[in-house]
């Protein structure tokens, strides 16, 4: 019993690594806009691809950021200045991409763009706090797919959303988790939308990497600021330790993070290039063995793992 259990596990196992490994042909023709693509995830992916001979279409927030990308990458790689939380700005470069693309349309979208900050515990932070976050990460992510699903229909082609293990599992406070679980939604639902036609939606669901947007000195200088004027009511609730123990938690966690962001890549370029891309991808030891297990496991016992670190309040 137990063996014929074990070669038929042994069986699928060989049949997925041979279907993962299908990759497409002709990739040279086929055209991938990427945001955020200044530094981190977006960056590395687009001289990844560039390198395997796509026609990357690489939108980046600053002038300076499109520059240095243009010029550690080949001709093909082509960039445009692109802030997704402005309407104007993501109507311009629809408009942009459909002149690159012509009749053959747009085989690959990645939306990488994201902020984390602000962070902090949920009753320190203004609506506006929110509202940043929000904007950034899932709503300009739903404007610029919304604005290129035309273009994506007509050539069949791939989306990739880049969301987050904290998609799954809350992990710290702040509008960055909430923008991820809506990330999660959104995919799922285009993903079954019959609009869709044909396009395919993965997500990538990222543990911690050590990109500009952990990095802890920018990190520990908001939250300093934020402490420094938070009502006085507050502070005293929260108390100093409580303070001091949450900033050493974020940088516990920003620390260890791991500098690998190939690990992250590969599974977006595997999603673009793949005969048979996946619907979701995780990235990083983190996230295989601990938080989408944790995920699935008794509410009450993910509370306990998360939360056990930090003091515990008794101020009333």
């Amino acid at each position: 019993m137990w063996l014929w259990l074990l070669a038929l596990l042994g069986l699928y196992l060989l049949y997925r690594w041979y279907r993962d490994r299908q990759i497409l042909q002709n990739l040279s023709d086929k055209y991938v806009l990427i945001t955020g693509c200044d530094s981190g995830f977006g960056n590395l992916l687009a001289r990844q691809l560039d390198r395997k001979g796509l026609r990357v279409l690489a939108a980046c927030l600053t002038q300076r950021g499109a520059e240095q990308l243009k010029e550690a990458t080949s001709q093909r790689l082509q960039t445009l200045i692109l802030d997704v939380t402005d309407s104007q700005s993501v109507a311009a470069a629809a408009d942009w991409v459909k002149q690159q693309v012509g009749d053959r349309g747009l085989w690959g979208l990645v939306n990488n763009a994201g902020i984390l900050i602000p962070v902090a515990p949920y009753e320190w932070l203004t609506k506006a706090d929110y509202q940043k976050v929000m904007e950034v990460n899932l709503m300009g992510l739903v404007e610029v797919t919304l604005s290129l699903l035309p273009l994506l229909r007509r050539a069949k082609g791939r989306i990739v959303n880049v969301a987050s293990i904290m998609g799954r599992v809350s992990y710290i406070g702040g509008a960055y988790n909430m923008s991820k679980y809506g990330v999660e939604a959104f995919s799922d639902g285009l993903r079954r939308d019959p609009g869709s036609f044909g396009v395919k939606v993965s997500i990538v669901e990222p543990g911690f990497f050590r990109t500009p947007i952990t990095e802890f000195h920018s990190i520990q200088k908001y939250m300093q600021c934020l402490w420094s004027n938070l009502p006085v009511e507050i502070k005293d609730t929260y108390g100093e330790k409580f303070f001091n123990v949450y900033c050493k938690s974020i940088q516990d966690m920003v620390s260890g993070a791991n500098p690998n962001l190939s690990l992250v890549t590969d599974c977006m370029e595997h999603a673009l290039t793949a005969v048979h891309p996946r619907t979701r991808y995780s990235a990083g030891w983190d996230a295989k063995f601990f938080f989408i297990p944790l995920s699935y496991l008794p509410t009450v016992l993910a509370d306990y793992l998360l939360t056990s670190p930090l003091p515990k309040l008794t101020r009333v």
